[in-house]
């Protein structure tokens, strides 16, 4: 499941390609998947959809599949039932970026994320994170809430 970058970014040297692409629409319009991971390979400048979660995959499948020591991209799809009993879903961009990771990994990810998030269009939310503690399902609800609240003031 590995696809070449198109289209290079100028600081990076990369773009994304149409099978990372299709990986994310699966996610945002048909729910296939719960989540995608994706890694950079650096030395053949290709990306690799490391992997896909099913629907009825958990939020903690999603985090174990994050190494320890190193960057990744991911989406994830959080599933919520609003105060009005409606069945709704949120999609959240992760730059995880832990701080073990080596110094060329960080950088790589850094250059390429704005292209990567162009090509993908559809995130509610970004979380960057560099441990386990700041993708947590708390955090996401938290980003949630406090959106949600800073519309209803702006309405008022």
């Amino acid at each position: 499941m590995s696809f070449r970058f198109r289209g290079p970014n100028a600081s990076s040297g990369m773009g994304v390609a149409d099978h990372g692409k299709n990986a994310f629409l699966e996610l945002k319009r048909k729910k296939v998947h719960r989540y995608v991971i994706y890694k950079i390979d650096e030395k053949k400048k290709e990306v690799i959809v490391e992997k896909t979660g099913a629907p009825a995959e958990s939020f903690d499948d999603f985090t174990a599949s994050l190494p320890e020591n190193d960057c990744r991209y991911a989406v994830y799809d959080f599933d919520f039932v609003t105060s009005e009993n409606c069945q709704k879903s949120k999609i959240f961009f992760v730059h995880w970026s832990p701080a073990t990771s080596r110094i060329r990994a960080k950088m790589l990810y850094a250059t390429s994320k704005d292209a990567f998030k162009r090509e993908l269009d559809g995130f509610h939310y970004e979380i960057q994170a560099t441990d386990p503690t700041e993708v947590d399902l708390e955090v996401l609800k938290d980003q949630h809430a406090k959106d949600k609240k800073e519309r209803n003031e702006m309405s008022n």
